[in-house]
């Protein structure tokens, strides 16, 4: 069985501003707000939320597969780097004459961020369907953020083929109905966004974390709280996970997703929710330590040894993740 990875395939051009946003947004002036912020660097990374997920899935050892829209005008290098990590690109819909999704992420000194994003490609997300696949293949769902149309259409497609999904609109909340809203909610294995994106579905459904397992029938509602850790709950448990101890912080882009992926890998291997928190935290905490949300590389073996430093020893991770390496990035 297969898990697939719906969402955004992009490219991230990450900027640092040396400065603090609020020093600049004059309250009283913000029907008028006109900045400019002159940045100390920018790169060039590969990114998207599928591809993030994907890619903390396959420094793990679980490759998934992605499903989403590229642009043929710049895929080719993706493609190969998805492909030496293992990657299954065989869903991928490579559109002609397009671009891959762009995104443009501005960073202050407190790590606010100011992004733009350009769709490219990922607007044909929407022509695209999960009856396409081998049902035989789908073993779960991730349904993350690309057009809310396709968001939506995906969602519906879980429901009716009684696939389980992992839903997590997060930044195309705002886009949506409180009526497509709870509809995904509905039903959904595991929901995850973080405190800031659940008052929006509150304001919109009417629904804060324990509605939605109880009312809306989730089976499990992850809260993503930063540097505070996480929360996990179901109808029976509620798990405070701890956040794992960074070595540097140098760009907090990707976190979520990486922790989310994380997550979805420990779920699946059978974890109880503590343990497959804290795999989700410790994976997280990786790629706030790089520029880029796919700069960061570890083999099994050393994942190991620092969720021991983070949480303990745990015969349970050791045995699902020491003596194996995986590829590194480069």
């Amino acid at each position: 069985m297969t898990t697939v990875i719906t969402g955004s395939i992009a490219y991230d051009n990450i900027m640092d501003f040396p400065g603090h946003f609020k020093d600049h947004i004059l309250p009283d002036k913000i029907h008028v707000l006109n900045l400019s912020f002159l940045v100390n660097s920018m790169k060039r990374q590969r990114g998207g939320v599928a591809a993030n997920i994907a890619y903390t899935m396959a420094l793990l050892g679980a490759p998934p597969a992605v499903f989403g829209s590229v642009g043929a005008n710049d895929w080719a290098d993706y493609a190969d780097w998805m492909a030496r990590h293992g990657i299954d690109t065989r869903f991928v819909n490579v559109v002609p004459g397009e671009f891959t999704a762009t995104c443009y992420i501005t960073t202050d000194l407190d790590n606010n961020q100011i992004t733009g994003f350009y769709t490219g490609a990922m607007a044909h997300d929407k022509s695209l369907s999960l009856t396409s696949l081998p049902r035989e293949e789908l073993g779960l769902v991730v349904v993350g953020p690309t057009e809310p149309e396709a968001i939506v259409k995906f969602t519906r497609e879980c429901q009716q083929m009684g696939v389980p999904y992992v839903y997590s609109p997060i930044w195309q909340i705002i886009r949506m109905s409180g009526q497509e809203l709870a509809e995904g909610l509905t039903g959904a294995g595991v929901v995850v966004a973080n405190d800031y994106e659940y008052e929006l579905i509150k304001d919109k459904t009417g629904l804060d974390q324990r509605a939605i397992v109880e009312s809306a029938g989730a089976g499990m509602v992850v809260t993503t709280k930063g540097k505070h850790g996480s929360v996990i709950m179901t109808r029976d448990e509620i798990a405070v996970i701890p956040a794992a101890r960074p070595r540097q912080i140098v760009d907090p882009v990707g976190a979520g997703d990486a922790y989310l992926g994380g997550l979805v890998f420990g779920l699946q291997a059978g974890l109880d929710i503590h343990r497959a928190g804290r795999v989700a935290a410790l994976a997280a905490v990786y790629a706030i330590e790089q520029y880029g949300t796919q700069s960061h590389y570890y083999t099994r073996e050393q994942f190991v040894e620092r969720y021991f430093e983070n949480f303990g020893e745990e015969p349970v991770i050791a045995e699902l993740l020491s003596g194996v390496k995986v590829k590194q990035a480069g």
